[in-house]
């Protein structure tokens, strides 16, 4: 299985115009969007709603199996990822006999959306792991990284991460876990057997994709500048 991830959207619909072209042509099999496909602000005469069912409208047309968590920013968007049949927030979902689960939002020091507590994050991941179980093939699909890693170094050096998420892919060790949030911390890492990736910001020019069967095979970063 070859999983595209695209993160980090923020809105940009002219930037995923500049480079769907680009992503029509990778071969892949399913997408995943680990959260903030909208902003704090929208543009004048739209909703965070419509902004929001833009986007999945432009995601679903790659014709792939989807599957998202809200960012920080999409508190507003939560209801129409579960209309739209695609959410991972607090849910597992099985496809082709892999095990997907996740929960979304991320702390940021600015008041935004959706910020839930460690313990909220815990209890969601939790619940969305409880529908998996007995898939032997894991992934984990989060907006907020694990702490400690490459993955959520912001550009001081700090590490922003959320140690529960990390705890949980200690105890549970999927074969892959997806981040995003933190756009200058893209890359790649490992806890203990569990591969980690942070895609990067979509309208950046940056995508991830991983090659994975009983284990990744391979996880890399794409810019598509």
């Amino acid at each position: 299985m070859r999983l595209l991830i695209i993160s980090d959207i923020h809105n940009d619909v002219e930037n995923w115009m500049k480079f769907s072209d680009k992503i029509e042509k990778i071969d892949f099999d399913v997408l995943i969007c680990p959260g903030d496909l909208t902003d704090t602000l929208t543009p004048k005469g739209f909703t965070k709603e419509e902004i929001g069912k833009l986007i999945i409208e432009e995601l679903k047309a790659l014709k792939k199996p989807l599957l998202v968590v809200p960012g920080n920013q999409d508190r507003e968007i939560i209801d129409l990822l579960e209309k739209e049949g695609i959410s991972l927030h607090g849910k597992g979902k099985e496809i082709d006999g892999y095990g997907f689960y996740g929960f979304g939002g991320a702390r940021t020091p600015f008041g935004t959306s959706l910020e839930p507590s460690e313990e909220e994050i815990k209890a969601g991941l939790e619940k969305a792991f409880e529908e998996i179980k007995d898939l032997e093939k894991k992934i984990q699909v989060t907006h907020m990284p694990p702490a400690r890693t490459r993955v959520d170094q912001i550009f001081t050096g700090a590490h922003v991460g959320s140690e529960v998420i990390r705890k949980f892919i200690e105890e549970k060790q999927p074969i892959l876990a997806i981040s995003a949030h933190v756009h200058e911390a893209r890359g790649v890492d490992e806890i203990g057997r569990t591969k980690i990736i942070n895609s990067g910001r979509f309208p950046e020019g940056y995508c991830g994709l991983v090659e994975i069967n009983e284990k990744v095979k391979k996880a890399e970063v794409i810019s598509l500048i």
